[in-house]
């Protein structure tokens, strides 16, 4: 009898790379809901294979431990939020730098009280991954974004020509110190209008008229 023709056309090396993509994906994508949910140290490796519907092998084949996973779901949400910001800023079509930087800033602001962001990259991420690490994942996505508008406003006349890293390190930190507060505060409506108004003003010294 002839042998069946295989039904997958694939190499078995590309369907092997393809079938370790796809678990590490679950693995990710169930770490962000439980993560988010319970928070780094109640979560349990059977918790994250079971939910994933993988082995324990399967989960340590692609992280070494519970938090290189986590490491790998804090850099997932960080450039979903990166994505929405830029989608955001670019959907409103203006073409100041500088409202650029006050459109991403309201838009951090309400997303940081997100589960998510809240208590995977704000709460748990420095305390678990370092403040080294935490810091080198977080700006891979969104510093970028930050110091390529500031750039722009130099570039315009409209933020005084100085250097951009620091400045870009700058608010960012302030930034992140807003949503950690937003993120903690009784009122988290309340603080964000606070923080906004504080951002605002913060932008506002650097603006040329």
């Amino acid at each position: 009898m002839p042998a069946l023709p295989d039904p997958d056309p694939r190499p078995p090396r590309r369907r092997q790379a393809d079938r370790s993509a796809a678990t590490r994906a679950a693995l990710i994508t169930v770490g962000r809901r439980l993560f988010a949910r319970q928070g780094f140290a109640a979560v349990t490796t059977e918790a994250l294979v079971a939910a994933a519907g993988v082995s324990r092998g399967a989960l340590y084949h692609q992280f070494v431990d519970k938090t290189a996973l986590f490491a790998a779901v804090v850099e997932a949400v960080e450039a979903d939020v990166a994505a929405r910001i830029a989608a955001e800023v670019s959907a409103a079509g203006g073409t100041d730098p500088v409202e650029a930087l006050r459109l991403a800033a309201r838009a951090w602001l309400r997303i940081c009280v997100e589960a998510e962001v809240h208590r995977v990259v704000l709460l748990d991420g420095p305390s678990v991954l370092g403040w080294a690490q935490w810091r080198e994942l977080c700006q891979r996505h969104v510093f970028g974004l930050v110091r390529d508008v500031l750039a722009a406003g130099m570039d315009a006349g409209r933020i005084s020509a100085q250097p951009v890293g620091p400045l870009a390190h700058l608010l960012m930190g302030a930034s992140d110190e807003a949503a950690l507060y937003i993120a903690r505060a009784d009122d988290p409506a309340t603080a964000r209008a606070e923080m906004t108004a504080a951002l605002d003003h913060l932008l506002d010294g650097l603006t040329r008229r």
